[in-house]
């Protein structure tokens, strides 16, 4: 699943593409069919993102008026030039130059003001937007028993952080995984949260995840750079087995979830 940074991304290069112009919107998978032809021929307002939701405002004139957007595990969204579709595509909006296509979405609806929010009130602040309060996710993290790399995962509290930022911040914390929420401290958890503030929004302007510091990237390091799909220089992030930048300890996985968790056995003692 995106992680948050991307969808930031998705919503600024469709802002960049087609806010202000009318567009045609079509559905040519046709599971979209009905909704996309109240949006066919309208202005596309803006595109703004909150975590991993995308939130597409058009003035139709109407009360459902915003498209909302959930990638999910499986579903892309690609921008780019406006070439014929291929495959299956739930919605296609397009200005005849650019075109943004949309498949295998977990949500694709149109839906009006109150709608989008009872879904908002669901979503935990997120780190990229300069509307979040760390606040309003420390007062769930200082109560709850659950292990802080579940919270971190949970959109409730804090929203778009995926499994690599996840066991980023950690590391870069030396916070261990399983510490309850109930014992990091409220200065630890700002720190955690300013680091993530720090590498999402340079996630958005860079398309990739990086985290390591200056002295351990590939160049200060003189080891090869990391190959991964996922793209980025990153501390512990599917490098099981390998050698900790750090320490030199072999970094840990374990299943959690349904995810994987991965961390630094020697580095990550703290909990507090």
């Amino acid at each position: 699943m995106p992680e948050g940074h991307v969808i930031h991304r998705l919503a600024n290069a469709i802002g960049t593409a087609f806010a202000g112009e009318p567009v045609e919107v079509t559905s040519p998978q046709g599971r979209f069919a009905e909704s996309a032809a109240m949006l066919d021929g309208t202005v596309l307002a803006s595109a703004q993102a909150w975590g991993k939701h995308l939130v597409i405002d058009f003035d139709n004139h109407r009360d459902d008026h915003l498209l909302h957007i959930h990638l999910g595990l499986i579903g892309k969204l690609a921008v780019g030039p406006s070439v014929p579709v291929v495959g299956q595509v739930r919605l296609r909006i397009t200005d005849g130059v650019t075109a943004a296509n949309l498949r295998g979405p977990q949500t694709c609806e149109l839906i009006n003001d109150d709608d989008w929010a009872a879904v908002a009130a669901t979503i935990g602040p997120d780190p990229i937007r300069d509307d979040a309060d760390p606040e309003i996710a420390w007062h769930k993290v200082r109560r709850s028993s659950r292990r802080i790399s579940d919270l971190l995962l949970d959109q409730k509290i804090a929203a778009g952080v995926g499994n690599i930022y996840r066991a980023e911040v950690l590391f870069r914390h030396r916070i261990d995984p399983a510490t309850p929420g109930k014992q990091i401290s409220h200065s630890t958890w700002r720190a955690m949260w300013d680091d993530l503030v720090m590498l999402m929004r340079a996630g958005v302007e860079a398309g990739r995840i990086d985290t390591v510091q200056p002295e351990h990237t590939p160049e200060a390091m003189g080891r090869p750079p990391r190959v991964d799909r996922h793209g980025g220089e990153v501390y512990v992030y599917r490098r099981e087995n390998q050698p900790c930048l750090v320490c030199n300890t072999p970094v840990k996985m374990v299943a959690q979830g349904g995810r994987h968790l991965f961390w630094c056995p020697r580095c990550q003692r703290r909990h507090h």
